[in-house]
């Protein structure tokens, strides 16, 4: 007998980053809709001073728009260098009408001079689970260390991938299919711990 799958939300419109947390949910029998998907859901002001903070407002606020279970992601790189910078800033690093592309040049311009040693970096990702009222039931958090290069590498990924290098692999994320990439991203390490409890919540219903 096969069971129904669970709709779940995610409080996000990148396709990208929806594509890959649906590869990660879709065996464990989660269905994840983005919020693209319901057109009068308004846009969540992320103005939370922590990555937890983002997610867990995404979520909530989603949730009571939406009334499903929401996921909020919040995630971003912080370079060492740059005092963690550009933190929970990272998708409009570059101003109101931030890409992906002026991101990276404004990255590597505050990088420039800085050798490969002194370019160490961590992806953080925080990520939340509310209830259809809004109320968070799980958060979770965790990161990918690495070095920013002064060169993109690879097509694949988004944001920042193709400048972040794995030291251990001498790939970039760009570089990394998205099955490796599924085990070593600060997302793959963050829903790692927040799977568990997810799945054990939305079966108790």
């Amino acid at each position: 007998m096969e069971t129904t799958p669970i709709t779940v939300v995610l409080a996000s419109r990148n396709r990208k980053k929806t594509g890959e947390m649906a590869d990660l949910l879709q065996p464990l029998g989660i269905q994840l809709k983005s919020v693209g998907d319901f057109p009068d859901v308004p846009e969540v002001i992320e103005d939370g001073l922590t990555f937890g903070e983002n997610a867990a407002k995404k979520a909530s606020q989603t949730a009571q728009h939406v009334g499903c279970w929401t996921i909020g992601e919040d995630s971003g790189l912080m370079v060492d260098a740059l005092d963690g910078r550009p933190g929970i800033y990272s998708a409009r690093y570059s101003g109101p009408d931030a890409t992906d592309e002026k991101n990276n040049l404004l990255l590597q311009k505050e990088l420039a001079g800085f050798p490969p040693e002194r370019r160490g970096a961590g992806y953080v990702c925080s990520v939340a689970l509310a209830d259809p009222h809004g109320t968070i039931r799980v958060q979770a958090e965790d990161r990918c260390r690495g070095r920013i290069i002064d060169e993109p590498r690879g097509a694949n990924g988004f944001g920042y991938d193709p400048y972040f290098l794995i030291l251990e692999y001498h790939r970039t994320f760009g570089e990394l299919s998205g099955a490796v990439k599924q085990r070593l991203s600060h997302r793959a390490r963050a829903f790692s711990r927040f799977i568990p409890e997810m799945m054990r919540i939305l079966r108790a219903q």
